[in-house]
């Protein structure tokens, strides 16, 4: 089993890889949160070790507070980290889809 750590701005698809990304633009998504990142990783049957939600990645220090996102997770996983973020990343996107669906089939109920 491999550990590593993911900081979410390796998943920010508003970045670019000079301040981190670390997976292509189609298995990025727009500001992932610590908790989108826990949730993709256990349910792809990674152990999470660790969470500190106030750290923050070293190379986010010159960037606008807008982009910057704090936190890492300490991650358990057999498959390598470049595999893994992209799984996490890709899982992350299916979570956001099924939740704006059942979001929208509420909203589209009709008025008597």
């Amino acid at each position: 089993m491999r550990k590593f750590v993911v900081w979410p701005n390796e998943l920010d698809a508003r970045l670019s890889r000079k301040y981190g990304r670390a997976v292509g633009k189609s298995f990025a998504v727009d500001g992932p949160t610590i908790r989108e990142i826990i949730d993709a990783a256990e349910s792809l049957g990674m152990k999470i070790i660790e969470v500190d939600e106030n750290k923050l990645n070293p190379r986010l220090a010159g960037l606008d507070e807008e982009y910057r996102r704090r936190g890492m997770v300490r991650i358990e996983s057999k498959h390598p980290k470049g595999k893994s973020l992209k799984m996490i990343g890709q899982k992350i996107g299916e979570i956001r889809r099924t939740r704006s669906k059942g979001k929208k089939s509420k909203s589209k109920r009709r008025k008597r």
